[in-house]
C-alpha cells in the first residue's frame, strides 16, 4: 500500500498544471499551483472500505479474487493528455471533461481504493442490469448507472451519516415522494429494483428542471434548491464549473467523482486492477403473502439460509414480511417458490407465537386490589407499628386543631357580635378579645377570628 501511495504522489507531481491533494476518510484538501487550499467532502461511496463492501451477503457468497489476473499494486503514471483522451472516448451523452479535480478522484480510485474498485467491478454484475433497465425505461443516459458507485460503492445496505440509505442513497422524504415505502418494518430504499426505478424518475424530473446533466448530478447530491441558489449567486450562470465556488463542499467533489467513476469502471485494466470473479446467484422469483411471516419461519421450513432471504429482501427491516398490512412480495430462489406455495400453512404456523409475538387482543385485569398487613417478626415490630400509627393520628389531630383555631368568618350585612358568637359556638367576650374590639360596632365585609 505504501508503494502505491508513493506512486500516486509521483503522478500528482508530474502534471503540467499541478494540484496536490491530501486526504483522509471523509474529505480531501486540495492545494493548487498558487498555494490556495480547498477542502472537498468526499461522497459516501468514496468512504466505503474494502472489508465493508465484502460484508454484504452477495459479495461474500458470490465474489472471489480473480485467479487468472495478476493484480499488481502498481498504479501507472500517465500524462494528463492520456486521461483527457480516454475520457473523450467513453461512449456517453453526458459531458466527461478533464481537470485537476477530476484527476484527484481518478487517483483515489486507482490508488487508495483500487481493491474496492476490484470488488465493485465484480458486484456490478448483480446490479448494473437492474440500473440499465430502469434508466432505459425513462430514456436516460446509461452512464448514470455509475451514480451508485459514488453514492454507495454498490453496497445495498449503505447508510450515510445523514441517513441517506441504499444503493441510490435516498433520503426518507425524497424516497417517499417517489413511491418508496418507509416505516418501522419496511424500507424500500434498500430494494435495488424499486429504488432504481425511483432514482430514474427523480433524475428525469431534475433534467426537466435544469436541462444539463452536470447540474442534474449535482442536484441529485444536494437538492435542486441548493443548485438554484448557486446559480443565483453566480449571476445566472448555468455551467456547473462556473457555479462550483458557490456549491456545498461535498457537491464540489460530486461531479468530478462521477466522471472519475466512469473513467475507472472503463479503464481499470490500464491501472492494473482486476475485477473480482463473480458467480451469479440462482434465478429468483416472488410470492405474494397476505399474512405476516418471519424470515426464520421460511428458512426453517424450506431449508434455506436466513442470510440469503435477507439479501434477496433487503427492504424488510425486522426480518418480517408484513403481509397483514397489505399483500407483500417475498423474493426467493426460483426453485423454492413452488415449495413455499405447497408448505405455506406450515410456514405460517412454525414457531409463530415466539417469532410473531404481537398480541391482537389483551384483557384488562379487573380484579379489585386487596391489601394485607405485612407479617410482623416480633412484638417489637408490632408495637413500633402501633407507635407510628399513634404518632400519625396525634399529628393529624394537631393539624386539625390548628386549622380550627385559625378559623375566620366574614361579617355579613346586619350581623351583630352576639349573632356571630351564637352561630359559631362562642361568646361575645371571646370575640372581642380575639379581635381586639373595644366597642360593639362591626362593619360588613370585614373578617373576624373565631378560634
Amino acid at each position: 500500500m505504501k508503494k502505491t501511495l508513493i506512486l500516486i504522489a509521483t503522478a500528482l507531481l508530474t502534471f503540467s498544471n499541478p494540484i496536490f491533494a491530501q486526504s483522509d476518510d471523509k474529505e480531501i484538501t486540495v492545494t493548487d499551483a498558487e498555494g490556495k487550499k480547498e477542502i472537498i467532502d468526499l461522497p459516501e461511496g468514496l468512504t466505503q472500505d474494502y472489508d465493508s463492501l465484502l460484508s454484504a451477503y452477495n459479495h461474500k457468497t458470490y465474489l472471489k479474487a480473480s485467479t487468472d489476473c495478476n493484480m499488481m499494486d502498481i498504479n501507472p503514471v500517465y500524462d494528463k493528455e492520456v486521461y483527457k483522451e480516454r475520457l473523450s472516448r467513453i461512449p456517453s451523452v453526458m459531458e466527461m471533461p478533464y481537470n485537476d479535480i477530476v484527476q484527484v478522484f481518478i487517483d483515489r480510485y486507482s490508488g487508495r481504493l483500487r481493491h474496492s474498485v476490484s470488488a465493485m467491478l465484480g458486484a456490478q454484475n448483480f446490479y448494473m442490469p437492474v440500473f440499465e433497465q430502469a434508466l432505459e425505461m425513462y430514456g436516460l443516459p446509461l452512464e448514470l448507472k455509475y451514480l451508485p458507485v459514488i453514492e454507495s460503492a454498490l453496497n445495498p445496505n449503505a447508510v450515510s451519516r445523514v441517513g441517506a440509505t441504499g444503493l441510490w442513497q435516498f433520503m426518507i422524504t425524497t424516497g417517499k415522494h417517489y413511491g418508496l415505502e418507509v416505516n418501522s418494518l419496511v424500507d424500500e430504499r434498500r430494494d435495488p429494483v424499486r429504488a432504481s426505478y425511483a432514482a430514474a424518475q427523480y433524475l428525469r424530473d431534475l433534467y426537466r428542471i435544469f436541462g444539463d446533466w452536470n447540474l442534474v448530478i449535482a442536484a441529485y447530491n444536494c437538492g435542486p434548491e441548493t443548485i438554484n441558489k448557486a446559480i443565483h449567486r453566480s449571476k445566472g450562470e448555468t455551467d456547473y464549473w462556473k457555479i462550483y465556488p458557490y456549491l456545498p463542499k461535498e457537491t464540489r467533489g460530486y461531479v468530478p467523482a462521477f466522471i472519475a467513476a466512469n473513467y475507472i469502471m472503463n479503464y481499470y485494466c490500464e491501472h492494473n486492477i482486476c475485477p473480482m470473479e463473480t458467480e451469479l446467484p440462482s434465478k429468483t422469483d416472488t410470492v405474494m403473502v397476505n399474512r405476516d411471516v418471519h424470515f426464520e419461519q421460511v428458512a426453517n421450513v424450506l431449508g434455506i439460509d436466513v442470510d440469503q432471504i435477507k439479501q434477496l429482501n433487503p427492504q424488510y427491516r425486522r426480518n418480517i414480511v408484513n403481509g397483514s398490512s397489505k399483500p407483500s412480495a417475498l423474493r426467493l430462489p426460483q426453485m423454492l417458490v413452488n415449495d413455499f406455495i405447497d408448505k405455506e400453512d406450515s410456514i405460517y404456523a412454525y414457531n409463530a407465537d415466539a417469532l410473531l409475538s404481537k398480541r391482537k387482543e389483551v384483557e384488562v385485569n379487573s380484579d379489585a386490589p386487596s391489601y394485607s398487613s405485612r407479617p410482623t417478626r416480633s412484638s417489637y415490630s408490632s408495637s413500633r407499628s402501633s407507635y407510628s400509627s399513634s404518632r400519625s393520628t396525634r399529628s393529624s389531630r394537631k393539624k386539625k386543631n390548628k386549622k380550627e383555631r385559625s378559623k375566620n368568618v366574614t361579617i355579613r350585612q346586619g350581623d351583630t357580635l352576639s349573632e356571630i358568637a351564637k352561630r359559631n359556638g362562642t361568646t361575645v367576650k371571646k370575640l372581642k378579645k380575639l379581635n381586639k374590639i373595644s366597642g360593639s360596632n362591626i362593619r360588613a365585609g370585614k373578617k373576624l377570628r373565631i378560634k
